[in-house]
């Protein structure tokens, strides 16, 4: 690799962390092409992007971020989305799936370091859609409520008149 090149990629990463809120640092050391190309699939249809780049250069682009120090060893895939629970939800299903040969290691949530617990638990929190979700359901339960109680009081009269 140019330096150009590498300057390019350290450029594209440090503008792509900047807008994340999360980056999850996963090992996926025995993963075939294939299986990196699911995970990929699955990043990109949940809002997250996953790239495979050397160590050193992840380092420099985290530090340009402004995302703080980190430690980087090994073969790693980073995983970002622009909401914390995205990237964790991604790499945690993905480690279910593959527990042989995908592993998370660590992570960066909100600009702080993160373990692998802090991860988890992130990857266990609802998502958007299923937050809005239950907000909608919260709000439609009075129309909800008043419409079931009206067709009471209906059937009731009605079996009062007969």
């Amino acid at each position: 690799m140019t330096k150009q090149q590498k300057a390019e990629v350290i450029d594209f990463l440090t503008s792509e962390f900047k807008e994340s809120q999360a980056i999850v640092v996963c090992d996926y050391k025995g993963l075939t092409h294939k299986e990196l190309e699911s995970l990929r699939k699955s990043a990109k249809d949940n809002g997250a992007k996953v790239q495979v780049a050397k160590n050193t250069l992840v380092t420099v682009a985290v530090k340009n971020a402004e995302l703080g120090e980190i430690e980087l060893s090994g073969t790693n895939v980073f995983i970002w989305s622009e909401d914390q629970i995205s990237a964790c939800k991604v790499a945690d299903k993905f480690a279910q799936e593959k527990t042989d040969k995908f592993v998370i290691k660590s992570g960066i949530i909100e600009g702080e370091p993160a373990d692998l617990d802090r991860v988890n638990a992130f990857a266990k929190l609802p998502s958007r859609d299923e937050l809005i979700g239950m907000l909608l359901s919260v709000w439609t339960a009075p129309a909800r409520n008043l419409a079931t109680g009206l067709d009471n009081l209906r059937a009731k009269k009605e079996e009062e008149a007969a």
